[in-house]
């Protein structure tokens, strides 16, 4: 299993609308950075994802796992984006926030701690066991 952080400005898409989603899940729509495509196209069903709130919060708030690998995106006639599926899991108990995790030892060399613009990331097994522990949560 492989580990990863969506983001999403919770004015767009907030954790509230992904949990209310259930099992079907949401299309992760909308990116166009390859970066963060070619991310998406790594997946695998059953990887597990933290989802952050970007500009609002700037904060960890819950855990998603994928539920269908990468296909075309609906939200464009290019053939070159395509996106996963996602479901919500389960809510951190306590927010992590960039700041938390921009200090705490061991997250030194996570993306988002380095590179804050990029809107889906891999997560190393080391940052997500890290990050579940300060959200009050078992890995």
């Amino acid at each position: 299993m492989a580990y990863w952080l969506f983001k999403s400005e919770p004015d767009t898409w907030s954790w509230d609308q992904q949990v209310a989603k259930g099992d079907e899940g949401e299309e992760w729509h909308g990116v166009r950075n390859y970066q963060a495509r070619n991310n998406m196209r790594a997946m695998k069903v059953g990887d597990r994802g933290f989802f952050y709130h970007s500009n609002v919060g700037k904060e960890v708030v819950g855990v998603v796992e994928v539920c269908r690998e990468s296909a075309p995106d609906s939200t464009s006639d290019d053939p070159r984006w395509d996106c996963v599926w996602i479901r919500a899991i389960k809510s951190l108990k306590t927010p992590v926030t960039l700041e938390d995790c921009k200090v705490r030892p061991g997250l030194e060399q996570m993306v988002l701690v380095n590179n804050t613009r990029l809107s889906v990331q891999p997560v190393s097994d080391a940052e997500w066991v890290i990050v579940c522990g300060m959200g009050g949560i078992d890995p």
